[in-house]
């Protein structure tokens, strides 16, 4: 293993160009070519190679194609039940975890590579990688930018087109850009769903909510 590859996951800077990391890179990648180009009807296909693609990945989950991410999922460690809808890009040059029953809206970006300001270091492509993680039931709305080394909670839900710069707490909804933590997930929430639509009442009764 080279010395570029072992700094992927140290926080250090490293030049990803590095030619182990790039040919172990371009294997990922086909597997992510095959992958898009499955048919919809070919449900079970898409589910046995996103086990062989990914780091981990629990039962029941769903990722919509296309699916966009550096290294085919390769650092990407997912829990059961998990949705993604179109569109979905995890820059996975380290890892990425996200815990059960999560939902990704169409064109979520979840980063773990960055540059440095300095222009002479980025002049010459060096890199760092920061480790994001993604809590249980948590609800990523359509467009949302996570950045670097960022945590969200359990239960937490991230509203559409939010960028993401800093950890935001389980059991909130929070967005914006930056985005921010507007109230926490309370009891108005255990009886509405949207505005003033009341969850029915069977449904409650069945839940226990």
């Amino acid at each position: 293993m080279s010395k570029m590859k072992d700094k992927m996951h140290t926080g250090e800077l490293y030049l990803p160009g590095d030619e182990e990391i790039m040919t172990w890179q371009t294997e990922c990648l086909e597997k992510l070519y095959d992958f898009n180009n499955t048919r919809p009807s070919e449900g079970e296909k898409r589910e046995m190679m996103l086990k062989e693609m990914f780091a981990e990945i629990g039962e029941g989950c769903y990722i919509e194609p296309p699916f966009h991410s550096n290294f085919g999922g390769q650092h990407c460690h997912f829990g059961k039940m998990i949705y993604a809808n179109f569109n979905l890009t995890l820059v996975d040059d380290t890892h990425i975890y996200v815990g059960d029953y999560t939902m990704f809206g169409p064109n979520v970006t979840v980063a773990t590579a960055g540059h440095p300001i300095n222009p002479t270091l980025r002049e010459k492509i060096y890199q760092y990688n920061m480790p994001v993680h993604i809590g249980r039931n948590c609800w990523i709305g359509a467009g949302v930018l996570i950045m670097p080394g960022v945590t969200i909670g359990d239960n937490t839900v991230i509203g559409a087109g939010s960028v993401v710069t800093k950890d935001i707490p389980a059991d909130v909804l929070a967005f914006g850009t930056p985005c921010t933590v507007r109230r926490e997930i309370g009891d108005h929430d255990r009886e509405y769903y949207w505005g003033d639509k009341k969850i029915p009442q069977e449904l409650m009764d069945q839940y226990e909510i």
